[in-house]
C-alpha cells in the first residue's frame, strides 16, 4: 500500500535558501529518475509521518503539482548534533523492475538454548535484497524458537517465500546460541579460594628470605 506525499518544486539551492527551508519546518530532498534530477522539498512532519506508515523501503506516492511518482526513499542525511533529517533522496521505481534494498533482520521468538542457560548473539542486523518494490518486507524476521546451545541461524536459513533474493553470501551466520560461560566462572572461584593461603604463605616465606 503506498501513501501520498506532497512536495514542492525548488529552485535555488544556495545554502541561505536551503537554511529557509528547514527553518520553515521543511526538508529539502531531490527527486531522482531516469533521465531526471529534479529538486524539491518535502514538509518535515509528513516526511516522518509517512516514513513510520510505509518503511523505511516502502512505496510513496510523491506528488509534485499535477504528478504523482511511484518512489523509494533513497537515502537521508542526518543532523549528528540535532540528530533531525536534513535532506533525502527519492529515487522513482518502476512497479515491475527489482530493486536493490537493505532490511533490517529481527529475531523473534525465545530461543531454546537461552532457556538452557545459553546466550542468543546476532551477528547480522540487516540484509541485502533484490525484490519487485512491492515484495519487499519493511522487516524480515526470523524465528530461533528451535535454536539449541551450539545452533547457528544463516542467510540460507530465511524463507523468502520467493518473493525476494538474498545477495550475500547465504553462508553468513545470522545468530547463534553460545555455551553458557556462568559454570566456568564460579568453578574457577571455587578452585581459586583454596589457593589464597598457599598465596599467603608464599608472601611470608619470600618476606621471611628478604629479611
Amino acid at each position: 500500500m503506498s501513501v501520498v506525499l506532497e512536495a514542492t518544486e525548488r529552485v535555488k539551492d544556495k545554502n541561505s535558501t536551503l537554511t529557509k527551508i528547514r527553518q520553515a519546518g521543511n526538508i529539502p530532498a531531490v527527486l531522482n529518475g531516469p533521465n531526471q534530477s529534479q529538486p524539491i522539498y518535502v514538509n518535515s512532519a509528513d516526511f516522518l509521518k509517512t516514513i513510520r506508515t510505509t518503511g523505511r523501503n516502502g512505496i510513496i506516492k510523491l506528488a509534485i503539482q499535477n504528478n504523482q511518482h511511484s518512489v523509494m526513499l533513497q537515502e537521508v542525511q542526518t543532523d549528528p548534533i540535532k540528530s533531525e533529517i536534513i535532506h533525502a533522496d527519492f529515487q522513482i521505481v518502476n512497479m515491475s523492475t527489482e530493486v536493490t534494498v537493505d532490511v533490517n533482520i529481527n529475531l523473534v521468538g525465545e530461543a531454546s538454548g537461552v532457556k538452557d542457560g545459553g546466550v542468543l548473539q546476532q551477528s547480522i542486523h540487516s540484509v541485502s535484497i533484490s525484490a519487485l518494490p512491492t515484495d519487499i518486507p519493511q522487516v524480515i524476521d526470523v524465528d530461533v524458537s528451535n535454536v539449541e546451545v551450539g545452533d547457528v541461524v544463516t542467510l540460507e536459513d530465511i524463507d523468502t517465500k520467493g518473493k525476494f533474493t538474498i545477495n550475500q553470501d547465504t553462508s553468513q551466520v545470522v545468530a547463534s546460541v553460545l555455551a553458557p560461560r556462568q559454570e566456568e566462572e564460579i568453578s574457577t572461584g571455587e578452585e581459586q579460594e583454596p589457593g589464597e593461603p598457599e598465596n599467603l604463605e608464599g608472601r611470608e616465606t619470600n618476606e621471611s628470605e628478604e629479611g
